[in-house]
C-alpha cells in the first residue's frame, strides 16, 4: 500500500498547473478548430468565387472574339484574334477560333505550342502540388453570334474544375500565413491567460484547503479558537469561489457552534438524568435509613421518577432512530402507512387536551376539513400531540386554534405526489423569541434556559416531530407574532 501511494504521488499535479494545462489545451484546440473552420469556409467561398470568375472570363473571351468578326468581309480579323488570344493564354486560357464552316482561323497551340505548354504546366503544378486540387485541361465550345446569327465558334481550354491565377495563389498563401501567425500568437496569449486564470482560481481553493485542515486539527482536539477562529477572505468576483470561501467560513462557525451545543447537550442530558436520580436516591436512602416509611406514597414517588427516566430514554432512542435514518425520506416501506382523515386524527388529539384547556380557561377552536392522507397514523399523532402540548403549556389565556388547509404544490418542491395538506396550530401564548426560532427543533433546545422542570420538558419533543415530518417528505416550521403567540405549520 505504501509503495502504491508513493507511486501515485509521483504523478500528482497541482490544481494551478492542472488548470493551466487544461485551459491552454482547450483554448489551443478551440483556436485550431476555429482556424480550420475559417480556412475551410474561406476555401469554399473563394473556390465558388473563382469558378464564377472563370465562367465570367469565358463569356468575356467569347464576346471579345465575336467582336473581331467583320460582317463586310464575313470573316474574323486574324491579326486581332491572335493578339487577344495570346493575351488570354497568359491568363491561363488556351483559345481557338473557327469560322462558320468549321475551319480553324486561329489556334493558340499551333501559334505558340511552347508558351501554351509552359502555361499549362505552371497551372497544373500550382493546383496539384500547392493546393492539392486534382484535375486536368478541359475544352468548352461556345457559338460566336453576330447580330443573332452564328458566325463561328470559340473553343476555350482551361484547367478544370477550376484554377487559381498567380494573384489568387498569392492571396490564399497570404491568408494561410496570417492564420498560422494569428494561431501561434493566440496560443501564446491563451497560455498567459490560462496561467492568470488558474492562479486566480487555485489561490482561494488553496486557502480553503488550508482552512479546512486547520479546522480539522482544531476540532479534532476539541479546541475552539478565540477571536473568531479560522476565517478566510470572501471578496472574490467569481461567484463559486466566493461561495466556497463563504461555505468554509460558515462551516467553521457551525463547527464552533456545534461544539458549544455539544457541551450544552452533555450538560442538559446530565441535568435531565440527575434530577430524577437524585430524587430516587434521596427517597431510597431515607427509607433504608428508616427516616421515611416505605409506604405507598413514597414508593409511588419513586415509581414516577423511574417513569420519567424511562420516558427520557425512549425519547432519546426514538430521536436517535429517526436521525439515523430508520425511516428516511422517500422510503415509505419503513412507515406503517394507511389512509385516514387528518381532521379526525386532530379531533382525537384535541380531545385529549380538552380537560387541560378547560382548566386554564383557554378557548380551543377547530377549523377542520376532510383531508385524506396516506401516512403513519401513530407517528403523525405523536407529532400533533407534541406540538399541541407545547401550545397548551405556554398559553395561559386567550385561545388555541387548529386548522387544516390545502397547500399549493410549489410550497413543497420535490415532494412526492399527493402531499398537499397543511396543519396549522396557533396559540396566543408567550411566543418564541426571534433568535430561538431556528433552533427550536434541535435536541434539548430550550428557549428559556432558566425554566424549571415544571414549566418545560426535556427539549426532545419538537426534534422528534421534525424528524417524523421529514420522514414523510413534509416540512415543519414555526412563526411567532409580534403581539405574542406562536404558529406551527406542519405540511404533510
Amino acid at each position: 500500500m505504501a509503495l502504491r501511494k508513493t507511486f501515485l504521488d509521483g504523478f500528482t499535479i497541482s490544481l494551478q498547473n492542472r488548470l493551466t494545462l487544461t485551459y491552454t489545451l482547450f483554448i489551443s484546440a478551440a483556436l485550431a478548430l476555429l482556424a480550420l473552420a475559417i480556412n475551410l469556409f474561406t476555401g469554399i467561398t473563394f473556390n465558388a468565387l473563382v469558378k464564377e470568375n472563370i465562367s465570367v472570363k469565358n463569356a468575356e473571351i467569347v464576346r471579345v472574339m465575336t467582336e473581331l468578326y467583320n460582317p463586310m468581309a464575313q470573316s474574323f480579323d486574324s491579326g486581332a484574334v491572335e493578339d487577344f488570344g495570346m493575351y488570354f493564354v497568359h491568363e491561363g486560357y488556351i483559345v481557338s477560333v473557327e469560322d462558320i464552316r468549321g475551319e480553324i482561323i486561329w489556334d493558340a497551340r499551333s501559334c505558340d505550342m511552347r508558351q501554351c505548354r509552359d502555361v499549362i504546366a505552371d497551372i497544373s503544378s500550382r493546383m496539384e502540388r500547392q493546393f492539392r486540387v486534382d484535375g486536368g485541361m478541359r475544352k468548352q465550345r461556345y457559338t460566336a453570334q453576330y447580330n443573332g446569327k452564328a458566325v463561328g465558334a470559340v473553343i476555350i481550354e482551361s484547367y478544370a474544375p477550376f484554377f487559381y491565377s498567380e494573384a489568387e495563389s498569392e492571396f490564399l498563401s497570404l491568408i494561410n500565413h496570417l492564420l498560422l501567425a494569428a494561431g501561434v500568437l493566440l496560443c501564446v496569449l491563451s497560455a498567459a491567460v490560462s496561467i492568470a486564470l488558474a492562479r486566480g482560481i487555485a489561490l482561494p481553493v488553496n486557502l480553503a484547503g488550508e482552512a479546512a485542515r486547520s479546522i480539522a486539527q482544531i476540532h479534532s482536539g476539541g479546541v475552539i479558537l478565540k477571536h473568531g477562529g479560522v476565517r478566510i477572505p470572501e471578496k472574490y468576483k467569481t461567484r463559486e469561489l466566493a461561495g466556497l470561501s463563504s461555505s468554509i467560513n460558515q462551516l467553521a462557525m457551525e463547527l464552533e457552534e456545534a461544539e458549544r451545543w455539544q457541551k450544552q447537550l452533555t450538560a442538559d442530558i446530565a441535568h435531565e438524568l440527575r434530577t430524577p436520580l437524585t430524587c430516587l436516591r434521596g427517597n431510597i436512602e431515607a427509607m433504608v435509613d428508616g427516616v421515611f416509611t416505605p409506604d405507598r406514597e413514597r414508593l409511588l414517588a419513586c415509581y414516577e421518577e423511574t417513569i420519567r427516566l424511562n420516558n427520557l430514554a425512549e425519547d432519546l432512542n426514538t430521536l436517535s432512530g429517526l436521525e439515523l435514518g430508520n425511516i428516511p425520506y422517500g422510503m415509505s416501506k419503513n412507515l406503517n402507512k394507511s389512509v385516514f382523515d387528518i381532521a379526525k386524527l386532530l379531533q382525537t388529539v384535541a380531545g385529549q387536551f380538552s380537560a387541560a384547556v378547560s382548566e386554564k380557561g383557554v378557548d380551543l377552536h377547530l377549523r377542520l376539513r376532510e383531508s385524506p392522507v396516506s401516512a403513519d397514523y401513530d407517528r403523525l399523532k405523536q407529532v400533533f400531540i407534541n406540538v399541541l402540548s407545547n401550545a397548551v403549556k405556554y398559553t395561559d389565556q386567550g385561545s388555541i386554534s387548529i386548522s387544516v388547509e390545502a397547500v399549493d404544490k410549489d410550497r413543497l418542491p420535490g415532494a412526492p405526489s399527493g402531499i398537499r395538506w397543511e396543519v396549522i396550530i396557533a396559540d396566543t401564548g408567550i411566543g418564541i423569541p426571534e433568535c430561538d426560532i431556528p433552533h427550536i427543533f434541535e435536541r434539548f433546545y430550550r428557549t428559556d434556559k432558566s425554566r424549571s422542570r415544571s414549566t418545560g420538558g426535556a427539549g426532545i419533543g419538537l426534534a422528534i416531530s421534525a424528524a417524523i415530518v421529514k420522514a414523510h417528505g413534509g416540512e415543519i416550521f414555526a412563526e411567532s407574532a409580534e403581539s405574542g403567540g406562536s404558529v406551527f405549520h406542519i405540511l404533510i
